[in-house]
């Protein structure tokens, strides 16, 4: 995110409007919710954890125990007991 100067960028009247709420301080004007792209889109991250928790349910469904899977993905057994879970519900809907 970079600092925009309002000055630069807002009509006078606006400028103006807004100077009567806030002075000399940052604002953050959040994007409409129509171009608003959900956590881990832009960087692939979102992909990638799914690919992961795929992995980690199929290797469970295989025989890999919980242990095995904190080990191999360094995460708690309660986050893989979830990642379990949530992917054993989806498979059944």
């Amino acid at each position: 995110m970079s600092y925009v100067n309002g000055k630069d960028v807002l009509p006078p009247g606006l400028l103006e409007e807004l100077q009567g709420y806030i002075q000399g301080e940052l604002l953050y004007i959040p994007k409409k919710t129509e171009q608003r792209v959900r956590w881990g889109e832009n960087s692939g991250t979102r992909q990638e954890i799914a690919s992961r928790n795929e992995e980690i349910f199929s290797s469970h469904r295989s025989g890999c125990s919980v242990a095995e899977l904190q080990e191999k993905y360094y995460l708690s057994e309660e986050s893989i007991r979830k990642i379990i879970s949530k992917m054993r519900l989806a498979l059944s809907r």
